[in-house]
């Protein structure tokens, strides 16, 4: 996997914002297959910056309807990257 495969989107949320504030920590949604130290790799690479830890979720997908037809959404995989002291969260955090 490439850094752009591992690193799908990122989560920007109340929540998410809140804890980049406060512990300068981002949200990610990532590859279900991605373990930590892929995901602290692809951070470094695309933002030029110095990950302290990385902590990952995986949720499960949640059922969806559409008049009769019902299905589930994918699972999905979080991460909470945090960043070492005196580094700057990347401008796309920026609200």
């Amino acid at each position: 996997m490439n850094v752009y495969e591992v690193i799908r989107r990122p989560l920007i949320t109340e929540k998410g914002h809140a804890k980049r504030e406060t512990e300068n920590t981002l949200c990610f949604e990532v590859h279900p297959e991605a373990n930590k130290i892929q995901i602290k790799q692809a951070v470094e690479a695309m933002f030029k910056v110095r990950v302290e830890s990385v902590r990952t979720a995986n949720y499960a997908g949640k059922l969806r309807r559409r008049g009769r037809f019902t299905g589930y959404a994918s699972d999905w995989k979080k991460a909470y990257v945090r960043l070492q002291a005196g580094q700057k969260a990347p401008e796309y955090a920026d609200i």
